[in-house]
């Protein structure tokens, strides 16, 4: 299973530099996680960028993968990442999400670079 972060989503939308490297777990929609966070961060970003049409196209297109929605028991769980990794509360929900299904991150974000199951490529010269 694969989690990609949010920036590697926005990554991707704008065709940045690193888009070649999400494409693989993005593209493969029945093994990917998405948390509502990052539904939340993308759609933010989207609207701002580009408006309510095109955020809600890409809203639906991240649902079609399996959506990890932010229960109690995950938000005890992304607390308790928080506190020992050191991230900021949306990181901490989406590796927490990571944590708790076995899956492999994949990040542009130097927040997770050295943590264990995350595949990390730097965003210099990226978006």
């Amino acid at each position: 299973m694969n989690v990609v972060d949010s920036s590697g989503w926005i990554e991707y939308l704008v065709s940045g530099p690193n888009a070649s490297f999400f494409e693989t777990p993005l593209s493969s929609t029945e093994d990917l996680l998405v948390p509502s966070i990052s539904i939340f961060e993308v759609y933010r970003y989207v609207l701002r960028e580009e408006g309510r049409e095109k955020a809600l196209t890409v809203a639906a297109s991240m649902r079609q993968s399996r959506v990890i929605p932010l229960d109690e028991n995950l938000a005890v769980e992304a607390a308790e990442v928080g506190a020992s990794y050191g991230l900021p509360m949306a990181d901490s929900i989406i590796y927490a999400v990571t944590l708790a299904h076995d899956a492999t991150l994949w990040t542009q974000d130097v927040d997770f670079e050295a943590l264990d199951y995350v595949k990390y490529k730097s965003k210099r010269g990226a978006l």
